[in-house]
């Protein structure tokens, strides 16, 4: 029998064009080579409605939902009222869950892949199934970091999430077949928290598509002549991010423009929040928004900050980086989850003076420094055929006598509304 999956995602899995999504597309990618795959998810970037029909066409139907800034917060209001973590409410959609019931009573999918602990409600009333939670990262434990770098209401709220969404995060575990994590460390920081599940619990890695992120292409400069450049690169409406940059901007980057007038600090990545903006008025300091392509604001700079107080798994934006052969500046919370390598160059700190005195050794190469070593780490140990062929082994229960059927190219595609 043809196996299908039931897919439910908290953003829609495509573009891979930030964190969360990169690993979402190649994973629904990869499903659609083997199995018939009904996709949930929502949008919240009206941006992405126009790759709705690129999702559609590898799926064997799909809802797709709008999720706007209004509607998630009215929602989590109801949680919060209900005693519930706030990210759960964000997806209780009616029509989603009529969809979601629908598929599961007309198509009986073989497995349930849920992506973010917010839309596992939707699903939880269905014991009976195979179900598997991609948590990605530990989120309640990000809140917790939220609330460590806030002060008054907000550490109050944030603290309060972390704690109600740590407790899910437990009952997801318990309850589902499998829980996955981006990495071996992420995976065992949760299995040390819950120990209960720890048999149940995986960390499979994400990879890079060495060959788009490739050092050897010609790529058009897009600094003033004469930069010395450090690159931030990222979704900047993402708090971590925002916290991130700020740092960067008022505890590093004084020491730096103080010694050359010709450095420059580009922050490149849409949607930047007002702080991040505000940024932009300081000494040496560019905010981009939106790019059509990242990789040549990669190329061309001198290093790459990854200088980020909030983290959990891998960062993405640091692979990438390295993959171009970059000098990669990052604090501990952004290296985690990549073990060190011989050959790597740059540093792994949180002093302010250490990240100084670094940026300043490498902004007084002649060019770009060319870190071969970076770009061979990744090659083989972030490749995404390997690593994908370990997530499916866990999606079927390791059975590898599955059998795989052709993708499904023309969709069935229903209204949600």
């Amino acid at each position: 029998m043809p196996s299908s999956v039931l897919f439910l995602c908290h953003r829609l899995p495509w573009p891979p064009s930030k964190g969360d999504k990169i690993r979402s597309y190649h994973v629904l990618r990869r499903l659609a080579e083997h199995h018939r795959v009904y996709l949930g998810t929502f949008i919240d970037d009206p941006a992405d409605w126009q790759y709705a029909g690129a999702v559609e066409a590898v799926c064997a139907g799909t809802c797709i939902r709008p999720l706007s800034p209004w509607r998630a917060r009215r929602r989590a209001l109801a949680a919060l009222t209900r005693g519930e973590a706030l990210t759960l409410g964000c997806y209780r959609d009616r029509a989603m869950q009529r969809w979601i019931d629908r598929v599961l009573s007309e198509h009986k999918p073989d497995l349930v892949l849920c992506y973010s602990s917010g839309v596992a409600p939707l699903v939880m009333r269905h014991p009976g199934l195979r179900r598997v939670m991609d948590f990605v990262d530990a989120d309640s434990d990000k809140w917790r970091q939220y609330a460590q770098s806030r002060h008054g209401l907000a550490r109050t709220v944030y603290a309060r999430e972390a704690r109600r969404l740590a407790a899910f995060e437990r009952a997801i575990a318990t309850q589902f077949d499998a829980s996955l994590f981006v990495s071996e460390a992420e995976a065992a920081f949760f299995r040390k928290h819950t120990p209960a599940v720890a048999g149940k619990v995986h960390g499979i890695p994400n990879g890079v598509d060495a060959a788009y992120w490739n050092p050897r292409r010609t790529y058009p400069d897009p600094y003033p002549e004469g930069a010395r450049v450090v690159v931030f690169t990222g979704a900047m409406d993402y708090r971590a991010n925002v916290h991130a940059v700020e740092w960067f901007a008022r505890a590093v980057w004084p020491r730096i423009v103080e010694r050359r007038q010709d450095a420059r600090f580009c922050i490149v990545g849409s949607n930047p929040a007002p702080a991040v903006r505000a940024l932009g008025r300081l000494p040496g300091i560019v905010v981009t928004g939106r790019v059509d392509d990242v990789r040549p604001y990669l190329a061309h700079a001198h290093v790459v900050t990854a200088p980020l107080r909030i983290a959990r798994g891998i960062q993405n934006k640091v692979l990438e980086a390295l993959a171009m052969e970059k000098v990669v500046l990052a604090t501990p919370a952004a290296w985690e989850g990549i073990d060190d390598f011989a050959g790597r160059e740059g540093c792994i700190t949180d002093s302010t003076e250490t990240m100084a005195a670094e940026v300043l050794r490498w902004l007084d190469q002649a060019r770009p420094v060319r870190v071969p070593a970076a770009r061979t780490m990744v090659q083989s140990r972030f490749d995404w055929a390997r690593n994908l062929d370990a997530y499916e082994a866990v999606l079927r229960g390791g059975r590898r006598d599955a059998a795989p059927v052709p993708a499904m190219r023309n969709a069935q595609v229903e209204a949600c509304s």
